[in-house]
């Protein structure tokens, strides 16, 4: 399932964050996209345990491949949602946006 936000961001629902492996994020970033935010449960709230930090360490590890080959590491993100202050992804999405707007497009994206 793919939901479109601004016409500029795609969402991608997965069951858990875990599932969420290195690759999918450079594919993403090599194929189509100019950044990859990642959306995860609350640290320590997870129904599997561990995927939120899971998805944590294969963020960190994309940032540091990405940040190799001279593209900016602000291009990956990440956000826990908290219980306790629910966040507003259209918001995220929004500031998300406007920080890869300032970074510019990515010159490793296929035409």
């Amino acid at each position: 399932m793919e939901k479109r936000y601004k016409g500029s961001a795609r969402l991608y629902p997965i069951p858990c964050s875990g599932r969420l492996d290195a690759i999918h994020l450079l594919k993403a970033l090599e194929e189509f996209a100019d950044g990859a935010y990642v959306v995860t449960c609350p640290h320590g709230s997870c129904r599997y345990f561990e995927g939120n930090s899971w998805a944590a360490k294969r963020l960190e590890t994309v940032r540091r491949l990405i940040e190799s080959i001279g593209l900016e590491g602000a291009r990956v993100g990440m956000v826990a949602e908290s219980s306790e202050e629910p966040i507003d992804l259209s918001i995220l999405t929004g500031e998300f946006i406007n920080s890869i707007s300032k970074i510019g497009p990515s010159p490793v994206l296929k035409s």
